[in-house]
């Protein structure tokens, strides 16, 4: 049996107001006799509901169909030539392969009214017994100029930096090394500027090897002579005759300026 307390909750909860139990319940309460009471039926009035009126229905006008338009269809060429163009995928032009610096060592002298652009072949500087120096002194004698040639400035070695992202290609060790010349004639001009060596010929007179013994004309640098290197020349002695024969035909210029 549950306790009145929590009985009375339950029906508070189901919001029942007024009860009755269907047998005596032990310890309660007596009944009031008010709810043993029975309620008189209600009298209730019929509703009447008013009459519905009557529609009569008129008759629907016929409903003329519309004669079917045909739509044209599209056909698979027409949406092909109609079609939105496809967006074109622009693709980023290739890089440009990587061409290795090029290694030289380049020494610039004065011997009379001539510089000369020496290849170094060892990279260091001349040495008074060097072999390749001792050459040189001799084709400057051949030449009539003098044989103790003056050294300007330090010899210019690419690539300029061992690291780093700067461009030292061909084209940048060109524009240097011209800059380099140009800067020298502008102290003091010459007649005739020696190209000595594949270096000195490609990357000061834009020439190749087979520019050897000839006569050029760079611009910004006037007058050339491209020679093989002091080293090819020891290495291949009949080269010397090819350069005595061209060194004939130039030597009045310079010879005339010292006289």
């Amino acid at each position: 049996m549950l306790i009145e307390s929590r009985r009375r909750a339950y029906l508070t909860a189901m919001q029942v107001v007024n009860w009755l139990p269907r047998t005596e319940l032990p310890f309660a309460a007596p009944s009031r006799p008010e709810l043993l009471e029975t309620p008189e039926p209600m009298d209730i009035e019929p509703v009447v509901t008013a009459p519905v009126a009557r529609t009569v229905a008129e008759p629907m006008a016929p409903v003329v169909e519309r004669p079917k338009v045909e739509v044209p269809r599209p056909s698979l060429a027409s949406t092909r030539t109609n079609a939105k163009p496809v967006e074109e995928i622009v693709e980023a032009p290739p890089k440009a392969p990587y061409v290795a610096p090029p290694r030289f060592a380049l020494q610039l002298l004065r011997a009379g009214r001539c510089l000369l652009l020496v290849e170094l072949p060892t990279g260091e500087p001349f040495q008074s017994r060097d072999p390749a120096y001792l050459l040189l002194k001799d084709m400057l004698r051949a030449a009539g100029l003098p044989d103790s040639p003056q050294i300007i400035g330090e010899p210019v070695r690419w690539p300029l930096l061992s690291r780093g992202t700067m461009d030292q290609g061909p084209e940048a060790a060109r524009d240097f090394v011209q800059g380099f010349v140009s800067a020298r004639l502008e102290d003091e001009p010459c007649v005739c500027l020696w190209l000595i060596g594949l270096p000195a010929v490609k990357f000061a007179g834009e020439v190749d090897a087979q520019a050897f013994n000839r006569e050029l004309q760079v611009e910004g640098l006037g007058s050339a002579w491209a020679l093989p290197g002091l080293e090819l020349l020891m290495e291949t002695p009949q080269r010397k005759a090819d350069v005595w024969q061209a060194m004939r035909r130039l030597m009045a210029r310079w010879k005339e300026s010292n006289e």
